[in-house]
């Protein structure tokens, strides 16, 4: 395995270690700072709108620049933004924590980016098994996180979170050094533009479509039910520290099955890895509509983590068997873009929709979706499955 994989991984593990601090304390900061309780996760929202609206530009930027120092540019802007969030909590801001929150979501836009990265590195017949190692370093941050949450929290006791987000702007320099240290080959646009077909021909493949779905729905669902459920913990009578652990486990459980995710893929095939993250995201709603006990959230939490992660590393490796070398930009472009919309929608709406329709809505309300993608993923498996024999033919 090429040693930038593994330089990756640990920017990986820092970016993800930022986001469960995030994750942790964005909701609750922001229904401190907020006018109404609905409006609580707004300033989460906004962090996956600075996100959905970055990622497209940065996939095209990075293509003129190159991976490395696009990813020193969003570890600064990282930086700046998680310096406004400081302040913003000193000065009781909500206006300027959700500028904050902002630029922390350009930051991760550019951060996504590190799974394609590795694809770029590494040999076609290990691309599936480099994209699963560069997410398994979000295993660090499934206990680095929730701690660094916990331990920062009160570090300002006059101003509760305000050390979470400091502590965010160090991961941030760290970010930036190591991915000074990258050696990703750069790939000639210029070169290759005579080899790319239309967008509109790469985007209305079937494996494309199947691919992007999976990935928006995964994630958007993912994102919904745990940016809701420290909302949903504190309503039933949790304490913050068992919110911490909660998102934890879950933040373990999206990241751990990394280390064979690829294995997996190579040896049942991408669409049944995929098929069995959308099951196992059916099994957390069941899981969450059985009660609110603790046992209740850490299963449900568990169940999102697993299914969101055969979900996400399947269509990011589906997505790279839609689309040549000279397309990768416009196409993995326009796949973050409408992942990363759903996932704003989701982190904007999700306050604002459980206190409207109450947690156990939350929940059934995704099934559908669900229920769309593994039939979407169903119908691609049949229709591959009935082109093999005309091809032999």
């Amino acid at each position: 395995m090429p040693a930038s994989v593994y330089l990756l991984a640990l920017c990986q593990a820092l970016m993800m270690t930022g986001n469960t601090v995030v994750i942790s304390a964005s909701a609750l900061v922001g229904e401190t700072l907020a006018s109404a309780p609905a409006l609580a996760t707004i300033p989460f929202g906004v962090q996956f709108l600075g996100m959905a609206l970055t990622t497209f530009p940065a996939s095209l930027l990075m293509q003129k620049i190159g991976r490395r120092a696009g990813f020193i540019l969003g570890a600064g802007i990282g930086l700046i933004g998680a310096g406004v969030c400081t302040f913003a909590i000193v000065a009781q801001s909500m206006a300027w924590f959700v500028a904050g929150s902002f630029a922390i979501g350009s930051f991760s836009a550019m951060a996504q980016y590190y799974r394609f990265a590795a694809a770029d590195v590494a040999a076609p017949e290990i691309r599936a098994r480099a994209i699963s190692y560069v997410l398994a370093g979000g295993v660090i941050a499934a206990f680095l996180g929730p701690n660094l949450a916990r331990y920062t929290r009160a570090l300002w006791p006059e101003h509760l979170f305000a050390g979470c987000f400091a502590a965010l702007m160090i991961l941030m320099v760290l970010s930036a050094l190591l991915a000074a240290a990258l050696q990703i080959p750069r790939t000639g646009a210029v070169h290759a533009e005579g080899c790319a077909r239309p967008t509109k021909t790469v985007i209305m493949q079937p494996i494309y479509i199947v691919a992007v779905l999976g990935a928006m729905v995964g994630y958007g669902v993912m994102n919904l039910l745990m940016s809701a459920t420290p909302l949903a913990m504190k309503f039933y009578g949790h304490a913050f520290d068992e919110t911490a652990f909660v998102i934890q486990w879950h933040v373990m459980a999206m990241f751990a099955p990394s280390f064979v995710t690829g294995s997996l893929i190579a040896r049942f095939g991408v669409l049944q890895v995929m098929a069995a993250g959308a099951v196992l995201l059916i099994a957390s709603v069941f899981a969450n509509l059985a009660g609110q006990a603790l046992p209740n959230f850490y299963a449900a939490l568990i169940l999102l983590g697993l299914g969101w992660n055969f979900l996400f590393v399947g269509g990011t490796f589906l997505l790279t068997q839609a689309h040549r070398p000279a397309e990768k930009a416009v196409a993995q472009g326009i796949n973050d873009l409408l992942v990363f919309s759903a996932v704003t929608l989701t982190a904007l709406s999700s306050g604002m929709v459980q206190f409207a329709v109450g947690w156990r809505m939350v929940n059934a309300g995704v099934l559908p979706l669900v229920l769309v993608v593994l039939v979407s993923l169903l119908w691609l498996a049949w229709r591959q499955r009935s082109a093999a024999p005309a091809s032999r033919a």
